[in-house]
């Protein structure tokens, strides 16, 4: 891709707010993001770059980026820098097209607005399947577990100490829905 390529896709894209930075560089200013595009300085690899999530609320998360990485991100990937979660997109830049650019930077905004959410999931979703894993192995059946689930939150083993009578229906069913989902996968 050209400089005149890459200025155009991203006006096309997000309108006014492309600012030309340096020679290769330009800067999308969201009022929910900032997105980076460098060119290397002998034009040969263009990467982007966005911000995701401060590391201090991500460091418990780490091996669900990493897996991600490995699983779900397909051309973009999670990267850490100066403190930061990036999704970021690196590619040749002569062999890259106008609509990978610019699906690539559909990508990376999908990462940003998942934000912490999908890998939170995969990681309740493990912690899941070896409660499921740790059920069976005692002999339990799912009715067993989800009545200790049950009497844990009764006892306030679980749960918030405040926690309203709905609010704790709803999270049982939640738990209720998980464990018959995934029961037989485990």
């Amino acid at each position: 891709m050209t400089h005149a390529e890459i200025t155009a896709t991203l006006t096309e894209l997000f309108g006014t707010t492309v600012q030309a930075i340096a020679p290769e560089a330009w800067q999308v200013d969201t009022p929910t993001f900032r997105l980076l595009v460098l060119l290397s300085e002998d034009n040969s690899w263009l990467r982007i770059l966005l911000p995701i999530v401060p590391i201090q609320e991500a460091q418990s998360y780490l091996p669900e980026f990493l897996e991600a990485n490995f699983d779900d991100t397909q051309e973009v990937r999670y990267a850490l820098y100066e403190g930061v979660i990036w999704g970021v997109f690196q590619h040749n830049s002569t062999t890259l097209t106008p609509e990978d650019f610019s699906s690539a930077i559909n990508r990376l905004i999908s990462l940003h607005e998942a934000g912490l959410d999908e890998v939170f999931n995969k990681l309740i979703e493990s912690r899941i399947r070896q409660i499921i894993q740790a059920a069976k192995q005692q002999g339990q059946s799912l009715q067993a577990t989800m009545q200790n689930l049950e009497r844990f939150y009764a006892e306030g083993l679980m749960g918030e100490i405040d926690q309203t009578t709905e609010a704790r229906e709803q999270v049982l069913a939640a738990w209720q829905r998980q464990l018959k989902r995934l029961w037989n996968e485990s």
